[in-house]
């Protein structure tokens, strides 16, 4: 059972990611956590925080029981918080990879999400498949939505509706050269959805050459920066949430009210 809390202390954890290694990836950010360990409810990770932005997915890929769930699980009972990001999946029978989103609880509980839109310029497409559903899970009275990177482009899919989430968290392998559009549009779904809105990406480059500058942030409802990692290559920024702000916020300013219903298709 989620524990009620006014606030929610959260850590953007923003760091290089070790091209097709999952050891040393999960050696490396261990680290990081532990050293944040009973200060935060909730560190956030980058995507394919195991591999990188890989497209060997079918020989990458593992399923809910394997190494990384296990250690993301050990990592939330040890460090005492919440782990979010993103990792490679796969179905029992190795028919189907999923860029795959989760949210594991110190108390065991596991919330997962599959990156909705792939990004066809890599390649995405053409090995992983799409979910069709999104996550809120809830962490200590808070409502979180999990999404992955290029779904941020995408405000329809992120749309917050009659107030279903508190907070929005998107997990990214956001390239330098496109990092204008990553830092424009994280504040514009907290003030279109009246939610705070946390961006976490990865630093340094992968094994295609691509050049990731981090600029991992939070926002709030109302679009004030309160926390920003910049371009430093192994980081961690925290910052506390209040829950009383964002209910007010939603009293006075109701905007939701008047948003348009729609119906998302397959």
């Amino acid at each position: 059972m989620n524990l009620m809390t006014e606030n929610l202390r959260i850590s953007l954890v923003q760091a290089p990611i070790v091209w097709e290694d999952r050891e040393a990836n999960l050696s490396l950010y261990e680290g990081l956590l532990s050293s944040i360990s009973g200060s935060t409810d909730l560190a956030v990770l980058p995507e394919t925080f195991t591999t990188g932005f890989s497209m060997n997915a079918e020989s990458l890929g593992e399923t809910a029981d394997g190494v990384t769930v296990a250690t993301l699980r050990a990592w939330a009972e040890r460090f005492g918080m919440a782990v979010a990001g993103s990792f490679i999946a796969r179905d029992r029978d190795m028919r189907r990879c999923y860029n795959r989103g989760f949210l594991v609880t110190p108390g065991g509980e596991a919330s997962y999400y599959d990156k909705r839109h792939l990004f066809r310029m890599a390649g995405e497409t053409e090995h992983f498949t799409p979910g069709a559903k999104q996550m809120i899970a809830g962490y200590r009275g808070w409502n979180i939505c999990l999404e992955v990177c290029y779904d941020l482009r995408f405000p329809v899919w992120s749309r917050n509706v009659n107030n279903a989430y508190d907070l929005m968290i998107y997990v990214a392998n956001w390239p330098e050269s496109r990092i204008k559009a990553w830092t424009s549009l994280l504040p514009a779904r907290a003030i279109e959805n009246l939610a705070y809105v946390c961006g976490v990406n990865r630093t340094g480059s992968d094994g295609e050459g691509i050049v990731y500058n981090g600029h991992s942030a939070l926002y709030s409802p109302k679009g004030d920066t309160l926390a920003d990692a910049g371009a430093e290559e192994r980081v961690i920024r925290s910052c506390t949430l209040h829950k009383s702000e964002l209910e007010r916020l939603r009293a006075r300013f109701p905007v939701w009210k008047d948003a348009d219903a729609f119906t998302i298709g397959k």
